[in-house]
């Protein structure tokens, strides 16, 4: 693909993330669809939402999805949210899971430490009639009610193209992928979009690593050791997500690599973005969570009263709505995450950043 097809791509991609947006804000999320899944029984008689993530290394969980979630909870009813967070311990979240069913939660919202580990959760909550929706990452296995997240191949897809373009115009030469954790089902679609475009460039790949728990500092000493070892053959450095970005970049400044290689990220994290305006990070992406957010909350709300929900796709047989993510980079921060209100122009351009975002145009 053409530089100009994929900012084609790009703008069409960005437009098509705000139609989502408005699309839920008027139907509510959960309506209007033909594939559907009931609730449970209304005799259930809970008035609360478990509501399970993950960790708490990525910053997006703490700071986005637990409060819009728990916002849009608030908006619908008087319903309680048993939160856990479970620091990328899938046998703590295993316990979180079942303290939250002994505690009567009605429905569960699970956003799994380990795809094939929650399928355990997922069955005892089957057990005891209360629906799961998976949020944000497909579990292997059960019966679903309910799945919401991003478009995740296309997600690897967007990073892969900007990151080829930056890499060809810097003169190509070897690159390293910094992939997602292995027992998380969207990072092998992260991985999966991105080889597709980074294999038909005929990059060189020096080495790739699957980051356990998605951990920064394992990313940064992974880089580290890589840098060792191919030096200044590094031309750029694929990273997965806004963390182990953050570790890449890290480790190549440590090592003073000059000049210095291009690297991308997910999640658009206030870190990363402050990171594209000082160059040090080439790209992001963004993720429009509230609405993500905002029709989980939704459609447990729907199954907890025993009502129909519905969905736009079906993914492995389960109702399904995925979102559009967004290639964010310098040139568009304003037109993003700016725009939608995911952070201000007071958030990014702190003392430190004042004179990067003046030159990169934003203030």
């Amino acid at each position: 693909m053409s530089r100009s097809g994929r900012e084609v791509l790009r703008k069409a991609l960005g437009r098509a993330a705000v139609m989502t947006a408005l699309l839920l804000a008027v139907t509510g999320g959960a309506a209007g669809c033909s594939d559907s899944h009931p609730g449970p029984s209304p005799s259930s008689g809970s008035d609360s939402i478990a509501l399970l993530l993950p960790d708490a290394k990525t910053a997006r969980y703490e700071t986005f999805d637990r409060p819009f979630f728990e916002a849009r909870v608030a908006e619908l009813g008087d319903y309680d949210v048993l939160y856990s967070n479970a620091d990328q311990d899938a046998a703590k979240q295993q316990q979180q899971a079942e303290s939250a069913l002994t505690a009567g939660a009605g429905v569960l919202v699970l956003d799994a430490v380990d795809a094939n580990a929650a399928v355990s959760i997922v069955r005892s909550a089957n057990a005891k009639g209360v629906p799961v929706i998976s949020y944000d990452r497909l579990i292997a296995g059960g019966d679903l009610a309910y799945y919401v997240s991003f478009d995740n191949e296309k997600v690897g897809e967007l990073q892969a193209a900007e990151f080829v373009d930056a890499v060809e115009d810097a003169g190509g030469g070897g690159i390293l992928m910094v992939n997602g954790s292995p027992t998380d089902s969207n990072a092998a679609q992260f991985r999966e979009g991105a080889h597709r475009l980074i294999d038909a460039s005929g990059l060189d790949v020096l080495a790739e690593y699957d980051t356990p728990d998605w951990s920064p500092d394992k990313a940064q000493a992974w880089v580290a050791a890589q840098i060792a070892q191919y030096g200044d053959e590094i031309v750029g450095v694929y990273a997965a997500n806004d963390g182990t970005a953050g570790g890449a970049v890290a480790a190549l400044k440590a090592a003073n690599v000059e000049p210095f290689p291009v690297v991308t990220g997910q999640d658009a994290e206030l870190s990363a973005l402050q990171r594209i305006i000082t160059g040090d990070q080439h790209m992001t992406v963004y993720k429009a969570i509230k609405p993500q957010a905002e029709l989980a909350a939704e459609v447990a709300v729907a199954l907890l009263n025993g009502e129909e929900v519905t969905a736009p796709m079906r993914v492995d047989g389960v109702p399904t709505t995925l979102l559009d993510p967004v290639a964010v980079t310098v040139d568009n921060i304003l037109e993003t995450v700016v725009a939608d209100g995911f952070w201000t122009v007071a958030d990014i351009c702190t003392p430190q950043y004042v004179d990067a975002c003046e030159a990169a145009g934003i203030g």
